[in-house]
C-alpha cells in the first residue's frame, strides 16, 4: 500500500487482519510442538488437530491480508518473510508451552477470548472478516470446551495436578490482561463498549469453570499485565519460533509443497 499514511483506514485493515492471523499461527504452532508428545494417544490427537484448525484460521486470515497488500503478497510471504518485530500476535501465544497444566491453561483462556471475539468479528461490516469469524467460531466453540474441561479436571484432581495448574496460573495470569488492550488498528473496528462486552463474557467464563475446578479466581486490581504484541514488541520466544517455522522458505526461496 504504497503512499498510504500508517493511519489510513485500508492499512489499519490490513494490520487488524495480520493480527488476527499471527495469533492463530503463532498458538497454533506452539500447540503442534506436543505432537507426538501428549499424555495419551486420544488427547495427543486432540491437541495436534485443535492446532491444524488455528492454523487453518491463520491461513484464511494472510489470504485476505494479501489481497489487501495487494502485489506479489501471498500467504507464505506474510508467514514466512515477516521478521519479529513485524507480527502483531498477542504475546499469550508466543510463550513456551511448559508442562501440560500450562499448556491447557494458555488454550482455555486464548480460546475463550476467541469465542466471544469471534461473536462480535461475525456481526463485521468487513463481509470477509465476517465469514472467517462464522466458520471459526465453529472450532473454536470446541476449542473452549475441550480446554475447560482439562481445566477442571487437572484443578480438581490430584494434588500434583492442582499443584501444577496454579502454578500454571502465577505464569500464565500476566498474559491475558493484552487480550483486552485495543491498539490503533483495533479501535476502528471494536468500540470500546464492545471491548468491554468481550471481556466482562471472558472473565464470567473463567470464573465459572475455575469454580468447578475448585481453582481461585486471580484478583484483577493493581495487576501487572504483559503488553507490546500488538505493537510488534516480543519476547525472545518469538524470533525461535519464527527461526524454527520459517527456516524452509528463507532458505529455499519461493520453494512451493
Amino acid at each position: 500500500m504504497p503512499g498510504q499514511h500508517i493511519n489510513h483506514p485500508h492499512v489499519q485493515l490490513f494490520n487488524y487482519t495480520l493480527h488476527l492471523a499471527d495469533n492463530s499461527l503463532v498458538m497454533g504452532h506452539r500447540l503442534s510442538e506436543w505432537t507426538g508428545h501428549g499424555p495419551m494417544l486420544e488427547q495427543d490427537i486432540a491437541l495436534t488437530n485443535i492446532a491444524l484448525d488455528l492454523i487453518g484460521q491463520s491461513r484464511n486470515f494472510y489470504q485476505y491480508a494479501a489481497t489487501l497488500k495487494g502485489g506479489s503478497e501471498t500467504e507464505d510471504t506474510l508467514a514466512y518473510l515477516r521478521d519479529a518485530r513485524e507480527f502483531r500476535n498477542l504475546l499469550i501465544t508466543e510463550i513456551p508451552n511448559g508442562d501440560w497444566a500450562k499448556t491447557i491453561l494458555k488454550l482455555f483462556f486464548f480460546s475463550t477470548y476467541q469465542f466471544y471475539f469471534y461473536q462480535k468479528l461475525m456481526l463485521s461490516p468487513d463481509e470477509q472478516l465476517a465469514a472467517i469469524a462464522e466458520k471459526s467460531l465453529k472450532e473454536v466453540t470446541y476449542h473452549v470446551r475441550w480446554s475447560s474441561e482439562w481445566v477442571i479436571r487437572l484443578g480438581d484432581g490430584t494434588g500434583e495436578s492442582k499443584r501444577r495448574i496454579n502454578t500454571s496460573l502465577e505464569d500464565v495470569w500476566p498474559y491475558t490482561g493484552e487480550m483486552f488492550e485495543m491498539s490503533d488498528f483495533c479501535k476502528i473496528y471494536l468500540p470500546d463498549n464492545e471491548v468491554n462486552e468481550i471481556k466482562k463474557a471472558w472473565q464470567q467464563k473463567v470464573k465459572d469453570v475455575f469454580e468447578e475446578a475448585m481453582l481461585t479466581y486471580p484478583a484483577e486490581e493493581n495487576v501487572w499485565m504483559q503488553t507490546g504484541g500488538k505493537n510488534g514488541i516480543h519476547s525472545e520466544h518469538l524470533g525461535y519460533i519464527l527461526a524454527e517455522m520459517q527456516f524452509l522458505q528463507r532458505a529455499y526461496p519461493g520453494c512451493e509443497w
